[in-house]
């Protein structure tokens, strides 16, 4: 299984406003472990950059003055992201960024140059509803250390989504069942002789206990207006 783990920065907060991605971050997980590939560019967006948005990324426009556009990176891009399975914290506003890149060029979009997405900020609230879910929030919750994050930057937040994500999902690959496990052995004595174990006690309910039972369901039938799911429906008496 391979996921990339996705960040972007831009030159504001609306790419139908006209803002555009000046940074793409990308790490490389293969089958949940991180194989040390990565991609990173810094694009020339060719227009000015909110100045709430350079206190958050640092980013300037002096210093994408040199740097390629997005034309001259996509290409890149695709080959690197291209059928992997996308991990993304917020991931409507990165993949609104990204697709109207590519539909600027006319190129496909990321639905269908990938295998899906992951939006890490809709898992972490659907885990720890009314927790804080932010980048940093996840990273002091899983103990991952962010001390370097001063400023934003695709490549840094990538890097720490992928340690956050990998400690968001630990535990699932335990849920799956190896299908060439042992069956455990028989027990056996001190000689290593099978011991045949005796059968097992059926205890059934009796009749007072069976009275009890019914007499607990019919109170809380009445209790709920006759709604009881413990309490089979009278069979429908077929009309002539």
């Amino acid at each position: 299984m391979r996921q990339i783990v996705l960040d972007t920065e831009t030159t504001g907060l609306d790419w139908r406003n006209g803002d555009r991605v000046i940074e793409i971050g990308c790490v490389e997980l293969l089958n949940r472990s991180l194989t040390g590939r990565h991609y990173h560019v810094f694009i020339n967006p060719g227009r000015g950059i909110d100045a709430e948005a350079v206190a958050v990324h640092g980013v300037t426009e002096e210093f994408l003055a040199d740097k390629p556009k997005f034309a001259d990176v996509a290409a890149g891009f695709e080959d690197f992201v291209r059928d992997a399975e996308l991990i993304i914290h917020n991931a409507s506003f990165d993949v609104g960024f990204l697709d109207n890149e590519l539909d600027l060029l006319r190129r496909p979009k990321l639905d269908k140059l990938c295998a899906g997405v992951i939006d890490t900020l809709k898992m972490a609230k659907e885990q720890n509803p009314g927790k804080k879910a932010s980048l940093d929030a996840l990273c002091d919750r899983y103990e991952i250390d962010n001390a370097h994050r001063t400023l934003h930057g695709a490549l840094l937040d990538a890097e720490l989504l992928a340690e956050v994500y990998l400690a968001m999902t630990r535990g699932q690959e335990s849920l799956i069942m190896a299908l060439d496990d042992e069956v455990a052995p028989a027990e056996a004595d001190a000689d290593g002789v099978p011991v045949e174990r005796p059968p097992l006690k059926i205890l059934r309910a009796t009749a007072d206990e069976l009275a009890a039972h019914d007499e607990v369901l019919a109170g809380i039938a009445k209790a709920n207006k006759g709604l009881c799911l413990w309490i089979a429906p009278e069979p429908e008496t077929a009309v002539a």
